[in-house]
């Protein structure tokens, strides 16, 4: 998931302006629905939404976190692969998908933006396979927690619930509570509250991540 706009011309933006509309969604407010017609794409104005997808057995997976600029519903067949909905206040711009086609067929900045965000959700569908097949639960949390946070050391929003991350990650919710904990007591985070995370140190973070760079 990545943010459409970058790199766009200014017309070009003014253009996908023009066929935005707004909504204000609350916490827990679900706007893509697994299985239902993709009649429309979605950007993230502000606020935080989750990913989910539906299993077998009636289990869900939480396979993203979207942030401010990214850009979701970017189905490949004509239903949704997956779920959306709002973590905490969310306010979203949404996209008529005959009309942003439309748009597209003479944008092709814009166009081959959209085929860069689609190449890259592949790449982050991969990573993430990896991430629970093969990492610990401590890399897994420094894993999710440098990817939320911007290179520098500083605080990090944090809206989910512990069930949410636990269930994107893998693991039990008393698993990530107890390595959050342990991270705290190593210097390595500081939590404020439930919804804010300070990366403390950061290279050390990124280093139990398996990430030196």
């Amino acid at each position: 998931m990545h943010t459409v706009c970058g790199a766009l011309p200014i017309e070009d933006l003014g253009r996908l302006s023009a066929i935005a509309v707004p909504l204000t969604l609350p916490a827990g407010r679900r706007f893509i629905t697994e299985g239902d017609a993709a009649a429309h794409f979605f950007t993230v104005s502000s606020g935080t939404a989750m990913l989910v997808k539906g299993l077998a057995d009636g289990r869900r997976q939480v396979t993203g976190f979207a942030g401010v600029g990214h850009f979701l519903g970017l189905a490949v067949a004509n239903t949704y692969s997956f779920s959306a909905e709002a973590v905490d206040d969310t306010r979203v711009c949404r996209y008529s998908r005959v009309q942003l086609n439309t748009l597209l067929a003479d944008a092709p900045a814009m166009r081959q933006r959209i085929m860069d965000i689609a190449s890259n959700e592949l790449v982050a569908a991969q990573a993430q396979m990896l991430l629970l097949g093969r990492k610990t639960a401590r890399e897994r949390l420094a894993t999710f927690l440098t990817g939320l946070a911007p290179r520098a050391d500083g605080a990090v929003a944090t809206p989910m619930t512990r069930r949410d991350i636990a269930d994107y990650l893998g693991l039990t919710i008393e698993t990530v509570c107890r390595t959050l904990t342990r991270m705290q007591r190593e210097g390595l985070i500081r939590m404020q509250g439930s919804a804010r995370t300070v990366i403390v140190d950061r290279p050390a973070l990124r280093a139990l991540a398996g990430d030196e760079a």
